[in-house]
């Protein structure tokens, strides 16, 4: 696993104000890559929800990644919209990942949050996004970031369920 987010640690109350919000979202990211930690291959790929059979550990991860690249390169940088969200197989298509081993999905995570947070070290936060043919197209980096806490939090919360349902493993911390 890449890891600019691996410790699991709140940012500094007194700190600036991209400094709280990357430090928000890459502590729910290493949170991502914690519930994942001691899960076998099969457990990690198996559903336990009987009306969302595509959010497993490995599918979320999955959908997490294509998320970050979503919302970072193809909205705020404006570049092609690729990934399996936008292809035109089925819905959830980016938490299909049966026969992709949970450490790959969780590398190409890493390596994906990684590559937002150089974006995200080399723009102000004002700066509007740049894609013309998405509607969220001209929401600034600010509103990225704080989505993307939300995002990212919301299915950890998905991921801690799963988790539990899995085999007992529940915490936050």
């Amino acid at each position: 696993m890449t890891s600019p987010g691996t410790r699991r640690v709140r940012p500094p109350y007194d700190a600036d104000e991209r400094t709280q919000l990357v430090g928000w979202l890459d502590m729910q990211r290493a949170v991502v890559e914690w519930k994942c930690e001691g899960v076998s291959e099969e457990d990690a790929h198996r559903s336990v929800l009987p009306d969302s059979p595509a959010m497993t550990l490995a599918g979320v991860v999955s959908h997490l990644r294509w998320v970050e690249h979503c919302w970072f390169e193809v909205v705020f940088l404006g570049g092609p919209a690729t990934g399996p969200q936008f292809d035109d197989g089925p819905e959830d298509a980016d938490m299909l990942v049966d026969g992709v081993p949970l450490k790959q999905l969780l590398d190409e995570y890493g390596s994906q949050y990684a590559r937002s947070n150089e974006i995200t070290a080399a723009h102000p936060l004002d700066r509007a996004g740049r894609h013309p043919d998405f509607r969220d197209g001209s929401a600034n980096l600010r509103w990225i970031l704080l989505h993307m806490i939300e995002e990212t939090a919301r299915h950890v919360g998905h991921l801690d369920t799963i988790r539990e349902l899995l085999d007992g493993e529940k915490g936050y911390y």
